[in-house]
């Protein structure tokens, strides 16, 4: 079955750190676009951060320096430090040709789009 499959999340106090995972089954990373979205209150998915077929990072503007995206072969990470509890929100891993800014989760937008099932962050104060 092709798929991504996200591990990682959990709940951590204000300033803690959590490292989500990435993994591509039944293809490969490589020729697509691959990161991270989250939830936001109304239902839409904003991209946290990404990695481009030429290995280029993009991070949200606001949480730089907080944040990195790497990958090792078929998997991406999303390094998440100093977390803050307005981190709190399911993140999706999400591969495609190209990933947009914002996006309605869960939409396929080109045959190569794949969303995983979602990983709860809780940031507590």
């Amino acid at each position: 079955e092709v798929q991504v499959v996200e591990s990682g999340g959990g709940s951590v106090q204000s300033g803690g750190s959590l490292r989500l995972s990435c993994t591509a089954s039944g293809f490969t990373f490589d020729g697509v676009d691959k990161g991270w979205y989250r939830l936001t209150p109304d239902n839409q998915c904003d991209l946290v951060a990404s990695i481009g077929t030429d290995s280029s990072i993009y991070v949200r503007k606001s949480d730089k320096g907080r944040f990195t995206a790497s990958q090792d072969k078929n998997t991406i990470h999303l390094q998440m430090n100093s977390l803050k509890p307005e981190d709190t929100s399911v993140y999706y891993c999400a591969a495609a040709q190209i990933l947009p800014l914002k996006a309605r989760c869960w939409k396929k937008w080109d045959p190569f789009t794949y969303w995983g099932q979602g990983t709860q962050v809780n940031v507590s104060s």
